[in-house]
């Protein structure tokens, strides 16, 4: 999807009213032009939806009927820059939507979603349009163009294609029927785990039902069932910072099975917010709409327009992984069933018993207890350990806005400048959870960075987490998934805070998906590096910085449960690839197809995949169908680049960062990712930096 024209379709949208007060008809007037969130109303979307829907569609009817001979400014040009006012509501729309939804939100993009499906296939379906891009494309190689503009000649050439415009009426009309179809079962699909994570309450009346758990713990569980109106209970929810530190250290096994069990079957409980019927629905449109298209299966359409490009190439590079991953894991099994022997309780390894036992064993092996390093990672410091990288990768400074306008009282924003002062973008961090925010973290953009008429337009980019929130006694203290998790993130929003490119949709993170992952990924080896700890990790009462014997703790525990790690990952990857390989429409039991899936791979029992077919939110509704694997695709890419500022001895080498920053992160999409990675590195990634750095080889 060119972000040039629409910003949508990983299902989300929204409704209103307009009139002269409508904020989103108005230049935002604030210094950077971020949206006015205290101004917009539930009423101001659906005016401005079907405005911008028409005002772009009269840009597009424009260049499609121009009586003058096709060029790359008067048609690719024209059309990437076309959409300013359906960019300008729909990126405030899906943010708030994702972040801070509400009953008038979800209704609102139930309503749009058509909307927005049926301009899409107005545009790509617009044979005078096509024609001329189709003119374009074959004159290619006479036309001088740019490197940036061939490749953007080339994706609108491909997508037009891969959108149905060479099919014929009827196979038009049955696409339209089917992206219709697949925008609502895919919305229905996300609606439905959020409903199920609100709904989802765990209370427990009886603290000595809590044995084990850090005092912290406890203390954000009262105060969540106080919230609820239960004072003097603590309550527990399927959030991962609700239930994951009930699994790493509650005694009580019977409260980790609850839990544990409550999680993996979200929206598989056959009532109203089930999802075994979405999946269904969104596995056979997409099977037909790949095979109306022309391609054998899903897989084979999307990954066409990928850094992998073949299903085989996929399946071929995760098997790779998979096996030594998978070795790893029944190690890891053998060593934690062992020490529930010794426990003498005859009890055999289940899945709520692995976060359990390998957080004792990783204190009987490395003497590290996790708990131990919460008090050192206080989330305002740890953000400030990342912009504090940053500077010294890139001369980044960042300095805290007051008075701007954001959409939840969570909500921080920054000023971002490079060296020179001058402006590189806006920074939104939105990092606690609420019953109006789907789980999970991402990056995403309110402004994408682009260049028109002589202006540099510097992006607004948001951070959203679901990390521990702060308790009356205590500010939001990190546990380690959760510091790499932010500076994963963060990772993400340099890439499109640092972009350069000209055109809307080859700018920042529009890349293949494959390759997408690369810059948040590198800078997770960053975080714990002991150099960087130093610079964040203090304690939040005394100020202390964390011990050297802490972080040689940490060290010598890095590849520590990594088979576990590394399995439950996978084993989601080829499950998104067993679905959308599929060449049938027929129907699927979602519970018997998955299991065949990950008994194939022989998946151990003790190990739950990372997510079940019923809340695979990325693949199903957030734009990674048959793209899970791409997380572990990017590992090898940022394994291997991290591996060019080691080698030079100094994980802050001023040349490599630069090279990093020109010849990968300002160049969005501007390029083959192969070609951005190989100018960056001076060869193809080696796969086996992967498996050293995780301690699989």
């Amino acid at each position: 999807m060119k972000k040039g024209f629409l910003m949508l379709m990983t299902g989300m949208i929204m409704a209103g009213c307009g009139g002269n007060d409508n904020p989103f008809y108005k230049k935002y007037e604030n210094k950077y032009e971020a949206p006015p969130f205290e101004q917009i109303k539930t009423e101001h979307y659906m005016p401005a939806f079907r405005d911008g829907i028409a005002q772009q569609q009269a840009e597009i009817d424009a260049i499609a009927n121009n009586p003058e001979a096709p060029t790359f400014a008067n048609t690719i040009e024209a059309l990437d820059y076309s959409g300013e006012l359906l960019t300008k509501v729909s990126s405030v729309f899906f943010n708030l939507y994702s972040a801070n939804t509400n009953d008038d939100l979800q209704r609102i993009a139930t309503e749009v979603s058509p909307l927005l499906s049926g301009h899409e296939d107005n545009l790509y379906m617009n044979d005078k349009l096509f024609h001329r891009v189709e003119t374009l494309y074959k004159q290619r190689e006479t036309l001088g163009l740019t490197g940036e503009q061939n490749r953007l000649l080339e994706d609108y050439y491909k997508s037009f294609i891969r959108k149905g415009a060479a099919l014929d009426e009827q196979g038009k009309a049955r696409l339209r029927e089917i992206n219709k179809e697949l925008g609502l079962a895919e919305l229905a699909f996300g609606q439905n785990i959020l409903a199920e994570t609100n709904d989802y309450k765990h209370f427990v009346t009886d603290e000595a039902q809590l044995a084990g758990l850090p005092e912290s713990v406890k203390q954000a569980a009262a105060e969540a069932a106080t919230a609820e109106g239960h004072p003097g209970e603590w309550l527990f929810t399927t959030q991962k910072s609700s239930f994951l530190p009930v699994l790493q250290y509650a005694d009580n096994r019977e409260l980790r099975k609850e839990l544990q069990l409550a999680y993996a079957n979200l929206a598989n409980r056959n009532n109203a917010n089930d999802n075994k019927a979405n999946v269904n629905k969104i596995m056979k449109l997409r099977v037909e709409q790949a095979q109306l298209l022309g391609y054998n299966s899903p897989a084979d359409l999307i990954l066409d327009n990928t850094m992998a490009k073949t299903t085989a190439r996929v399946y071929e590079f995760l098997d790779q992984v998979w096996q030594p991953a998978l070795a790893a894991a029944k190690r890891e099994a053998k060593e934690l069933q062992a020490m529930m022997d010794k426990e003498g309780k005859g009890e055999k390894l289940e899945p709520w018993d692995w976060a359990y036992y390998a957080e004792k064993l990783r204190q009987e092996k490395y003497d590290l207890n996790e708990e131990e390093l919460r008090p050192y990672f206080q989330m305002e410091n740890v953000r400030q350990g990342a912009f504090d990288l940053a500077g010294k990768l890139y001369g980044l400074t960042f300095k805290k806005l007051e008075g701007m306008p954001v959409y939840h009282p969570d909500v921080e924003v920054f000023e971002v400048n490079d060296a020179d002062g001058s402006l590189i973008g806006v920074l939104y961090t939105d990092y606690y959870p609420r019953a109006g925010k789907r789980a999970g973290a991402w990056m995403n953009d309110i402004r994408g960075q682009y260049k028109k008429d002589g202006v540099n337009h510097r992006p607004i980019i948001i951070n959203v987490g679901n990390f521990t929130k702060p308790t009356a006694d205590a500010p939001s203290l990190l546990n380690m998934d959760e510091v790499e998790t932010l500076f994963h993130e963060f990772g993400h929003a340099l890439h499109g805070l640092l972009s350069q490119c000209t055109y809307p949709s080859v700018a920042g993170t529009n890349v293949a998906r494959d390759f997408v992952e690369l810059p948040s990924q590198i800078m997770e080896n960053w975080c714990f590096e002991p150099q960087v700890m130093k610079t964040y990790a203090r304690h939040y009462q005394t100020g202390e910085v964390i011990p050297d014997e802490l972080i040689e703790k940490i060290q010598k525990a890095s590849t520590f449960n990594q088979g576990f790690v590394m399995t439950e990952l996978l084993s989601a990857s080829l499950l998104d690839m067993d679905y959308h390989a599929r060449t049938t429409t027929d129907d699927l039991d979602v519970e018997a197809f998955e299991k065949a899936s990950l008994d194939r791979i022989g998946l151990i029992p003790e190990i739950i995949v990372r997510y079940r077919s019923t809340y695979f939110n990325h693949i199903f509704a957030g734009g990674y169908a048959a793209g899970y694997y791409s997380y572990t695709w990017s590992a090898v890419l940022d394994a291997d680049a991290f591996q060019a500022f080691k080698e030079t001895g100094d994980i802050y080498n001023k040349e490599v960062a630069t090279a990093f920053r020109t010849k990968v992160l300002e160049r969005g999409g501007s390029d083959d990712p192969m070609k951005l990675y190989i100018d960056f590195r001076g060869a193809e990634p080696n796969p086996d930096a992967l498996l050293v750095r995780n301690g699989l080889k």
